[in-house]
């Protein structure tokens, strides 16, 4: 199945998109709200999608914690553990942050114009989370 990021808010938005995915028996990836950094931190993220995980069957969930524009933010969040850093920065910038993160078994990511369903406003996050990882490959 293709990549279909889904971007969580809270820990609710987190369950529903880890439950869903069990039930598909699909992997999912989980993003952080963009810009997340600078308001919650990679700590909270990081709590909240464990706490979001537990009790879940087991399916394979990949994160992604957004910092916005500011590599302090995204330095920061290679510290407290995050796999995979996404970050909008000059090449140059970004190249150096992803050689450390490389260090750290991380890596840097940069927003692209792919697809990603965002489960802000919605209505009924879980009916959107099976529609949206059930369209497959």
């Amino acid at each position: 199945m293709t990549n279909r990021p889904i971007i969580v808010h809270g820990l609710e938005d987190a369950k529903t998109a880890i439950a869903v995915a069990a039930q598909l028996g699909c992997p999912v990836t989980l993003r952080s709200a963009p810009g997340a950094a600078a308001y919650l931190g990679p700590q909270v993220f990081r709590d909240m999608i464990a706490e979001a995980r537990s009790g879940q069957k087991a399916t394979n969930v990949r994160v992604i914690f957004d910092c916005g524009d500011d590599p302090g933010l995204a330095l920061s969040a290679l510290r407290h553990g995050p796999k995979t850093i996404l970050i909008d920065a000059p090449r140059e910038t970004f190249d150096k942050i992803a050689d450390i993160a490389a260090q750290t078994g991380a890596r840097l990511e940069k927003e692209t114009d792919a697809p990603v369903l965002d489960l802000l406003e919605s209505d009924d996050p879980q009916a959107q989370v099976r529609i949206w990882l059930g369209q497959g490959d």
